[in-house]
């Protein structure tokens, strides 16, 4: 791990029933605590350029999911259970009592903040406030999806029964994941990414098992996810808040607030989720820290 990515945080492995989790975590230890949870195709490094202002006021952990970065990778299962943003909660919840917390903030991005979501859902006691960083619900997602069958394309292929993508990605594992980054950003290059923290991400794109877990995190978001999604949909369950919805201009808030706001408040949002929008693509925390930073410190603050 570069030194400089986190200074002051210390390197904590976790032993669960599930395998060995990777967390960095860094401020005072009787501080409010706050578990970061990355997307795809990143790892905890993600948020290197605003942690450490976060740790000022918060007990900050940011955690490798399953299958991501130095955390357990195992294999999936048919059912594609092992992969499902319940159980990847209640690995998170897992790691957070072995780290002493049992209640805890969470800010998610991308697929951390749709296992931040579900663990909200399943568990609403666990979460004092939750952060969602540029993502719709999964099943408003799908729906998007079976509306336009060319949208987000990386879903399906992904999603597709193993060994297909696993074997087509190993090809040329990293041009395919950073084409995704490149894709994603608002510049369409890698400049937002830090040496060091680019070089953690294709650490992991060059693992067989890493690669596996990624295909089997999207074929879970097909399957488990969608389904427990419309289960609660159905059942009109909402979030618990506070909850802050944060959406890039350049990504999912491209189209404006409105439309992030009707996929929310029409499946799990509560009427009072503060909807927030910076200039930035995909990976906020990354691309426009500053930014990102200021929205996240007001909310938690509140």
């Amino acid at each position: 791990m570069p030194a400089d990515l986190f200074p002051g945080f210390t390197s904590h492995w976790i032993e669960t029933p599930d395998g060995r989790f990777f967390a960095r975590a860094g401020g005072a230890e009787d501080a409010p605590p706050l578990v970061l949870l990355h997307g795809f195709p990143q790892t905890h490094a993600c948020w290197h350029r605003i942690a450490p202002s976060l740790a000022r006021t918060h007990r900050v952990i940011c955690l490798d999911l399953k299958g991501y970065g130095w955390s357990a990778a195992p294999k999936g299962d048919p059912a594609h259970e092992a992969y499902s943003k319940r159980q990847m909660g209640r690995e998170v919840v897992t790691v957070m009592e072995r780290l002493g917390h049992v209640r805890f903030g969470l800010i998610g991005h991308d697929r951390g903040a749709r296992v931040g979501y579900r663990l909200a859902l399943d568990e609403p006691g666990r979460i004092e406030r939750l952060a969602l960083l540029d993502i719709l619900p999964t099943v408003s997602q799908w729906q998007k999806m079976d509306r336009e069958p060319g949208a987000y394309p990386h879903w399906r292929f992904l999603a597709q029964e193993p060994p297909i993508p696993e074997q087509e990605i190993g090809k040329a594992p990293i041009p395919y994941y950073e084409d995704l980054l490149r894709l994603w950003t608002a510049s369409g290059t890698l400049d937002a990414f830090a040496p060091g923290a680019l070089d953690l991400y294709r650490q992991s794109w060059n693992v067989p098992e890493r690669i596996h877990a990624s295909c089997e995190d999207y074929r879970a978001g097909a399957g488990p996810d969608r389904a427990a999604d419309e289960a609660d949909l159905a059942e009109g369950r909402r979030l618990a808040g506070p909850v802050l919805v944060l959406v890039a201009d350049r990504f999912v808030g491209r189209d404006g607030l409105d439309p992030v706001r009707r996929a929310w408040t029409g499946t799990f949002a509560p009427e009072d989720t503060t909807f927030e929008s910076v200039p930035s693509g995909h990976f906020l925390a990354e691309e426009n820290p500053q930014a990102t930073l200021t929205v996240l410190e007001r909310f938690l603050a509140t």
